[in-house]
């Protein structure tokens, strides 16, 4: 049981962030936000897949002023991505965004920071301070004597005091770095200073392959510990496999329950049928399938059914032929083309059961 650590509670749109609340997953589209119905389709889709927040990046005007017709066609939380022009957080926030992405440092003269800051305020939007170690600001680029998660919390806080000076406190805070244990460390860090929510980010972590390796460690070991309440996997990739691995990660620490649990082993020279395509075709499958059932590919049937025995149902390897067996008994045996098909109607059969 992972013991988290208390943060205040903010709420974007429907979503509760913090304060206990179930760690949320999130991504950001890839499409040009001017192109409402691409950029609508594309959230939908996330949101089929898990996504629970999504972020679109405002270029510019006409991008912000897309915002009102891009929520009439979705059904999850909507940030705006802004980078040092005020004028399209003041517009993004009219259009109705749910919450904004912002470093109040970065957009200049005082009364600029004050009209978003109490447009916001008026309108409960909550602001994520993003910190990129990729990014920082002159004052706290590090030199040779200096840890540069030491320079990212520093900076972080710089942000968040500016807000707190405005009597503003729907915060949410990222330290993000390509770097794992930097970005490890600054959130390790910040967590002595601030009670704010804490969004979790390996940024511009790779492709799924490379990427996926270091969003695990990097985000997993801080969900552990207890830090974190809300996450994205930054892939070079389909934004459809950032919410399929972060569903993933929480679900490997047992801090939320979605879709199958698939269980399949490395394969070995007792092996007779062809694993890893069935494996993959298996998880490709039943991806979407929204139920907490555990399904086991197994190798053969030396360790199938006995290493997987708590499994809902499962396929052990046999000689150009596959045992299908539920909790460990085997219930029949089909052959090796048969297998995929059969696993779909017994899965079929046992959901209809629930």
């Amino acid at each position: 049981m992972i013991n988290r650590k208390k943060t205040k509670k903010i709420r974007i749109g429907n979503v509760e962030i913090g304060g206990g609340s179930p760690v949320s997953i999130q991504s950001m589209c890839n499409t040009d936000t001017r192109d409402i119905v691409a950029t609508a389709n594309q959230i939908n889709k996330l949101a089929d897949a898990g996504c629970e927040l999504v972020r679109i990046a405002v270029l510019n005007k006409d991008a912000a002023e897309k915002i009102s017709e891009i929520k009439k066609k979705i059904n999850i939380p909507l940030i705006a991505d802004i980078h040092f022009d005020y004028r399209l957080a003041i517009e993004s926030i009219n259009q109705g965004i749910d919450a904004l992405r912002l470093n109040p440092g970065n957009i200049g003269k005082k009364e600029h920071i004050e009209k978003v800051v109490k447009l916001a305020k008026k309108n409960a939007v909550p602001i994520r301070i993003g910190i990129n170690s990729g990014s920082l600001e002159k004052e706290f680029t590090p030199d040779e004597t200096q840890d540069i998660s030491d320079c990212i919390v520093k900076s972080a806080l710089k942000h968040i005091k500016i807000l707190e000076d405005l009597d503003f406190d729907l915060i949410k805070v990222s330290l993000k770095s390509s770097d794992v244990l930097t970005m490890i460390e600054s959130y390790q860090k910040i967590t002595q200073y601030i009670d704010y929510p804490l969004h979790l980010g390996v940024t511009e972590a790779g492709t799924v392959k490379s990427g996926l390796v270091k969003s695990s460690i990097g985000i997993g070991t801080l969900l552990s510990q207890g830090i974190g309440d809300t996450i994205r996997i930054s892939l070079t990739a389909d934004p459809i496999e950032e919410i399929y691995a972060g569903w993933e990660i929480l679900k490997a620490l047992n801090l939320r329950k979605k879709g199958i649990n698939l269980i399949s082993c490395p394969t070995c020279g007792r092996c007779q049928i062809d694993l890893i395509s069935l494996a993959q075709n298996v998880e490709e499958k039943f991806r979407n399938l929204d139920k907490s059932i555990t399904i086991a590919v197994m190798g053969c049937p030396v360790n199938g059914p006995g290493e997987a025995k708590n499994a809902d149902i499962g396929v052990a390897g046999g000689i150009g032929e596959g045992y299908i067996f539920k909790k460990g008994e085997i219930i029949k045996k089909v052959p090796e083309q048969d297998i995929l098909t059969t696993l779909e109607e017994e899965i079929k059969s046992l959901v209809s059961e629930e």
